[in-house]
């Protein structure tokens, strides 16, 4: 459909759900349609959920994973191994990690990699509070368990000059994942042989 919308409210409502990441204007219709189709409950139900995660959901003060409160549920588990600690990249990296059942540690996410030609350097990532993490003595593992791109392995390399200081064994995930590959598109069972096989960062 190219021709005018029936309805502005319709128009407008497609608009706006084609800010979504591979949403095109067709699937935006068919989803602004099939809401149309659903009862005022369940459409304002799912509009709240997503005013309420905007809204309330922030990131934990420690690891600056998603949370609901100042501290995660991770960094708040007493059932936790707080020797360890993942370095991931962002949020999504966490949720991969912890349904592969195999790791039960702590973790920081980094918010990004350094990336000189996107313009991302060390100061522009949470590596300020990793290294004050570090510092305070209770982690004896960080595990570098970024994507295996060229990004991935200057982040890595810059970390391990950083933590250079400290008594730390300085792990790195084994190359089960693919080159070049992020830890969302690797399955499960890659990805949690690749936590349990670590190796020691090379530096």
């Amino acid at each position: 459909m190219t021709g005018p919308y029936p309805s502005r409210l319709l128009e407008k409502a497609v608009q706006e759900l084609t800010r979504l990441p591979g949403v095109g204007r067709k699937t935006a219709l068919r989803y602004a349609l099939y809401l149309l189709r659903q009862s005022p409950e369940v459409v304002h139900s799912f509009a709240q959920s997503l005013t309420d995660l905007r809204d309330h959901v922030s990131h934990c003060k420690i690891c600056h994973n998603l949370s609901d409160h100042d501290i995660c549920d991770i960094c708040a588990a007493n059932n936790r191994d707080r020797t360890q600690v993942c370095v991931v990249e962002n949020v999504h990296s966490v949720m991969c990690i912890e349904q592969t059942g195999q790791y039960n540690g702590l973790y920081h996410v980094l918010g990004g990699i350094i990336s000189p030609m996107d313009g991302i350097g060390p100061s522009d990532i949470e590596l300020a509070s990793l290294i004050s993490r570090a510092e305070e003595g209770e982690i004896k593992e960080v595990i570098l368990a970024l994507s295996p791109t060229m990004e991935g392995d200057t982040t890595n390399f810059y970390i391990s000059r950083r933590l250079a200081h400290l008594d730390l064994k300085i792990s790195v995930i084994a190359r089960g994942v693919s080159v070049g590959d992020g830890l969302e598109y690797t399955d499960e069972v890659t990805l949690g042989r690749s936590i349990l096989g670590r190796t020691p960062l090379q530096s």
